[in-house]
């Protein structure tokens, strides 16, 4: 199986590549209230400080657990990713494919997520800051706005929280 490898702190889950020296866990209740830029969130996602482990990615794919990686490192980050979750998911798939084309976006990779109508899409970017890819995903979203109905969030976001720029691990890769 080719799903998941580890190097180090480096983990591979399909053809995606996390830092993996600490990791988040989906809790029921609110583990953290989080104060940013006059604003409060409450975290549903803890931090782990250890390295993911083989067994807690297979039980991430077994639905047992869900799991997310930050996507910034050093204030960088090598993902843009688009979260789509609504009926129109199919179709979500399809104009992400011809808007990249336009763009002349090569380097991505679609996703589902826990649920059959989310779909995640990651763009894999030379490391970006914080503010680049914000401004990068603002430009794809707007286009994105011209042909469906806005149900998708972005991230990494320079208006959330570090603690909350964290992407759930896929669960199958999308011909």
């Amino acid at each position: 199986m080719r799903l998941v490898a580890f190097k180090g702190f480096t983990i591979k889950v399909f053809d995606l590549d996390f830092v993996a020296d600490h990791y988040y866990i989906k809790r029921n209740t609110i583990v953290e209230k989080i104060h940013f830029d006059n604003r409060t969130f409450y975290a549903k996602f803890k931090r782990i400080e250890e390295p993911l482990t083989p067994l807690l990615l297979t039980q991430h794919l077994r639905r047992q657990y869900t799991i997310a990686v930050p996507l910034l490192k050093n204030g960088l980050t090598n993902y843009l990713v688009l979260e789509y979750r609504g009926e129109e998911h199919q179709r979500f798939y399809y104009l992400v494919k011809q808007l990249f084309r336009t763009l002349d976006i090569a380097e991505y990779h679609i996703y589902q997520g826990k649920h059959e109508e989310t779909v995640q899409v990651f763009i894999e970017v030379k490391p970006l800051t914080l503010d680049e890819a914000d401004a990068a995903l603002q430009k794809i979203s707007d286009a994105l706005k011209e042909k469906l109905g806005k149900k998708w969030k972005t991230l990494p976001s320079a208006s959330l929280p570090e603690d909350y720029n964290i992407v759930t691990l896929p669960y199958a890769e999308i011909q």
